[in-house]
């Protein structure tokens, strides 16, 4: 039986990067499902469980042939829908058997793969993402963090840990400010507008931004999240970061930056901010790996919360239950 709730496998989640997805076959998990994903000659995407009916071998082991996947074993091939076209050996006067392998629905969206693992749910992604220019797009990577989906979302959506584990980087604990965290729910999952910080005293902000007019972030079910930063000069900086289950103990983690407005092009990103953002990466990674560890010598046990922890209890509602909780909107006053 599965840990994950049922209604989880209706929602699509990022799977890969586009570009990553040539000839061969990748092997991808999100809910431990476990998918070959191809994209065949003609540019269609084929998702499908990653084993072979005939002996079990893996699917994502095979390779592409024409509009269909074959097998590395014995060559059997399959079509996106996982009917068997294609059995080597067989005289052609036999009738192919009706074997099927399940497949899942997969689609391309601002530079990314997705799937949805169940066999039925939402027609595409949220409207978030979809709603996103893929001209102002900057940045693709892909990484892996060992964390529970709830404790990587909140990492990055946390601004209260940023003084410690960012310290000097992205925030500095002797220079808070007031701030006041408005959250509020919607019917894609919700947004916290952080008000009264025109800027941050770390040292990103000091290097490639300028007076801010608005900070805010979003999450969109099951797994998006976006900072969004709007600057007083009119441009506006997105930071999505899309979380996809693994196991209940590994995240992949797909992360895209998004530039409006503004001088940035894709080499000056590399080149300037790309090695300030790894480290911030790397940072996360090191603490979620801490956490996670901790959480494994000491059992599970019910973290203890306050008002400033704006986003857990939504986070683990939805995750727990595959819905969000009843709409919500409160302000909460913090010193950031």
């Amino acid at each position: 039986m599965s840990a994950w709730h049922p209604r989880l496998f209706t929602h699509w989640y990022a799977v890969a990067r586009a570009d990553e997805l040539g000839t061969r076959p990748l092997a991808v998990t999100l809910l431990d499902t476990h998918v070959a994903l191809a994209r065949t000659r003609s540019g269609t995407l084929i998702a499908l469980e990653d084993r072979c009916p005939h002996r079990h071998a893996p699917l994502s082991a095979g390779c592409v042939e024409g509009e269909r996947l074959a097998c590395p074993y014995h060559g059997w091939s399959f079509n996106a829908d996982g009917r068997v076209c294609r059995i080597p050996g067989l005289p052609a006067d036999n009738a192919l058997p009706g074997v099927r392998v399940r497949h899942f629905a997969a689609c391309e969206l601002d530079g990314f793969i997705w799937l949805r693992p169940g066999d039925s749910g939402a027609a595409q992604p949220h409207a978030m993402i979809r709603a996103t220019d893929p001209q102002t797009r900057r940045f693709l990577w892909r990484t892996r963090w060992s964390a529970n989906v709830v404790d990587a979302m909140e990492n990055f959506l946390d601004p209260l840990h940023t003084h410690f584990v960012h310290a000097g980087l992205v925030r500095r604990d002797a220079a808070r400010v007031q701030a006041v965290a408005h959250f509020r729910s919607n019917e894609e999952g919700f947004s916290v507008d952080y008000r009264c910080m025109p800027a941050q005293s770390g040292l990103l902000y000091r290097l490639f931004e300028s007076k801010r007019t608005a900070e805010r972030a979003h999450v969109a079910t099951p797994g998006s999240a976006r900072l969004e930063y709007v600057y007083a000069n009119g441009s506006r900086v997105l930071i999505d970061l899309h979380f996809t289950p693994r196991t209940q103990e590994q995240t992949d983690v797909s992360i895209a930056l998004h530039v409006e407005g503004r001088w940035a092009p894709a080499w000056a990103v590399r080149l300037l901010a790309w090695p300030f953002l790894k480290r911030v990466n790397a940072q996360d990674m090191a603490i979620l790996a801490l956490q996670a560890g901790n959480k494994r010598r000491f059992g599970e046990r019910r973290g203890a919360s306050t008002p400033l922890d704006i986003v857990r209890g939504t986070l683990e509602h939805f995750w727990t239950q595959g819905e969000l909780p009843p709409a919500a909107a409160r302000d909460i006053s913090m010193m950031l």
